[in-house]
């Protein structure tokens, strides 16, 4: 299984909601799957979400393909990060390949 970790405003699509604790789905990723349409599947808004994309620590996009079992973070939109000034998102996760 992979672990969603959402953050602020994000937090509300799971379970466990307070800013205290960690808000983590466990969700499966489907063959062939990409982030954006891991996002989309759990009916989280894309306008809602920051440029803060992350898979496996690795800064990333909506494109990135996705291999199980990962670590995938969220950020929202009124959460930026200064990354995408200094990071290209990879469009792969490490074990894509």
């Amino acid at each position: 299984m992979t672990a969603l970790h959402l953050y602020g405003k994000l937090r509300r699509f799971a379970t466990e909601q307070s800013p205290r604790a960690a808000s983590i789905l466990r969700v499966r990723v489907e063959p062939g799957e990409r982030l954006g349409d891991l996002v989309d599947r759990l009916g989280i808004p894309r306008e809602e979400l920051g440029s803060n994309l992350f898979v496996d620590g690795r800064y990333a996009s909506l494109e990135t393909r996705l291999a199980a079992p990962l670590r995938i973070g969220l950020f929202p939109d009124d959460m930026q990060l200064l990354y995408k000034w200094y990071f290209r998102p990879q469009e792969e996760s490490p074990d894509a390949g």
